[in-house]
């Protein structure tokens, strides 16, 4: 039997106080509660995830070259904060075969100036921001079909 497919979901600064930070921008959902759901909808799709965060730049890019070194067929990527300022999410994407969807729980364009630009769309494949929580499950069903 073979080992399914795996898809690496990865999340960036503070989005561990999701559900508690600014909640009329984040929603209500927890990351855990996000985690529960993206489970279930891999199990359905007799898919792997493996489901991290980290308040640290350098730990994205780690996981991002681990992707690659297992064979992931897919990388969903909030990269929070970061998106905006990482040149090195950006090179690592870059340097990696391994699809990357960026994903956003509010909408980076209705926002400050500074969220605007990108540095992780740049590189991704591509991007789905503004839906709150249902953004992951729609970046799932995006890297399901890759």
């Amino acid at each position: 039997m073979t080992e399914p497919r795996k898809i690496f979901v990865l999340n960036g600064p503070n989005l561990n106080l999701l559900g508690t930070r600014e909640p009329e921008i984040y929603g209500y959902d927890t990351l855990d509660d996000i985690a529960e759901r993206m489970e279930d909808a891999a199990n359905r799709a007799h898919v792997a995830l493996e489901f991290l965060q980290s308040n640290h730049e350098g730990h994205l890019v780690d996981w991002l070259h681990e992707a690659q070194a297992q064979g992931a067929h897919a990388v969903i990527l909030n990269a929070a904060a970061l998106t905006h300022t990482s040149v090195a999410l950006h090179d690592a994407i870059k340097a990696i075969t391994v699809p990357v969807i960026e994903v956003h729980l509010s909408n980076p364009h209705k926002r400050e100036p500074f969220r605007h630009k990108s540095y992780v769309g740049m590189a991704a494949k591509g991007t789905i921001a503004g839906f709150g929580a249902l953004s992951y499950s729609l970046a799932l069903e995006a890297a399901l079909e890759l």
